[in-house]
C-alpha cells in the first residue's frame, strides 16, 4: 500500500500511547468516574478541566495505575494495566498533590532514590540534568522541607520525568503557586511538548491549561462532557466551560469557534 502523503510528503503514522475504555470508578454508591473512553497519541497534551467533584483525580489515578478501576481497561503503548508490573509503571510519570518526596532528604537524594528504584544506571549525569532543567541546580543539596511550595512542585516534576516516561500525568500542578513560580513551571511544562511524550494535566487554571494543551476536555459528573482542540481565546472557552458545566451545552451542537463540519477554528498554540 502506498503511504498517505500531504504536499508530497509522507504523513507520519499516529502512535497511540494511552487508551482507556469504559473506565468506571465507584466508591460505594457514589460513581466518581462513569464510563470514560480516552485515546491519546504520542506528543498530545490533554488539559482536563472540570468542577470540584467531577472525578478528575480519580480518572488520573486510574490512568496512572494507582487506583484500580471498578470496570474498564487502561493500556499504555498497547500494554494493559498491570498493578504488579514494574515495567508497566516505568512507562508513567505522575505529579500529584502528595508529591511523593521525602522531606528530610535533599533534592538530589530524592531523585537518586527514585532513580535506583527504576534501576537507572546513569544517575551521576541524569540527576544534575533534571535538576538543571527545572531550575533547581543551586538547591540540589537543600532538604525538601527547606524548599518553597513552587520548588517542591518543580522537584516533583523532575522526579516524574527522571526515568523518561511515555505518559506524564499532572494533577493540579499550578495550585498554590505565585506568578513567578507559575511562570517557571509553565516553561518546564511547555518543554514537554517535544513530540515524544503524551501528557494529561488536570487544572482549574484556564489560562495555563489552554496555553499548554493541544487538546482540551471538560469532565462533569464523572463523564467527559466535551472534548476539542485547544487554542483560541480564554473568554470564549470560559463561556463554553460554564455552558457545559451548567448543562446548557448538548453534545452535537456547534461549538463556539468551530465551523459546521466540526473542524476546530480553535488552533493549538505554538
Amino acid at each position: 500500500m502506498t503511504p498517505a502523503t500531504q504536499i508530497g510528503r509522507p504523513i507520519p503514522a499516529t502512535v497511540t500511547v494511552l487508551e482507556a475504555r469504559g473506565l468506571v470508578r465507584e466508591y460505594g454508591a457514589v460513581v466518581a468516574v462513569d464510563g470514560v473512553d480516552l485515546t491519546l497519541a504520542e506528543g498530545e497534551f490533554l488539559t482536563l478541566f472540570g468542577p470540584n467533584g467531577a472525578g478528575k483525580s480519580s480518572l488520573l489515578g486510574m490512568l496512572a495505575g494507582a487506583l484500580r478501576p471498578t470496570r474498564g481497561s487502561v493500556a499504555v503503548r498497547g500494554a494493559p494495566l498491570d498493578f504488579g508490573d514494574v515495567a508497566w509503571r516505568a512507562r508513567i510519570g505522575m505529579v500529584s498533590h502528595r508529591g511523593f518526596l521525602y522531606a528530610h532528604l535533599t533534592a538530589e537524594e530524592n531523585l537518586r532514590f527514585y532513580g535506583e528504584l527504576f534501576g537507572l544506571g546513569d544517575l551521576d549525569e541524569r540527576v544534575p540534568e533534571r535538576l538543571e532543567r527545572v531550575g533547581l541546580a543551586a538547591r540540589a543539596r537543600a532538604q525538601v522541607h527547606e524548599l518553597s511550595h513552587g520548588m517542591r512542585q518543580r522537584l516533583s516534576l523532575a522526579r516524574a520525568l527522571l526515568h523518561d516516561p511515555d505518559l506524564v500525568l499532572l494533577d493540579e500542578p499550578f495550585t498554590g503557586l505565585d506568578p513567578s513560580a507559575a511562570a517557571v513551571l509553565h516553561r518546564v511544562l511547555r518543554e514537554l511538548r517535544d513530540g515524544r511524550r503524551t501528557v494529561v494535566m488536570v487544572t482549574h487554571n484556564l489560562s495555563e491549561g489552554l496555553a499548554l494543551a493541544t487538546r482540551v476536555a471538560i469532565q462533569v459528573g464523572g463523564r467527559l462532557a466535551w472534548e476539542g482542540a485547544a487554542g483560541g481565546e480564554r473568554d470564549g472557552f470560559e463561556r463554553l466551560y460554564h455552558d457545559v458545566v451548567e448543562g446548557r451545552y448538548a453534545r452535537g451542537e456547534p461549538t463556539p469557534g468551530r465551523d459546521a463540519a466540526g473542524r476546530g477554528a480553535l488552533e493549538a498554540r505554538a
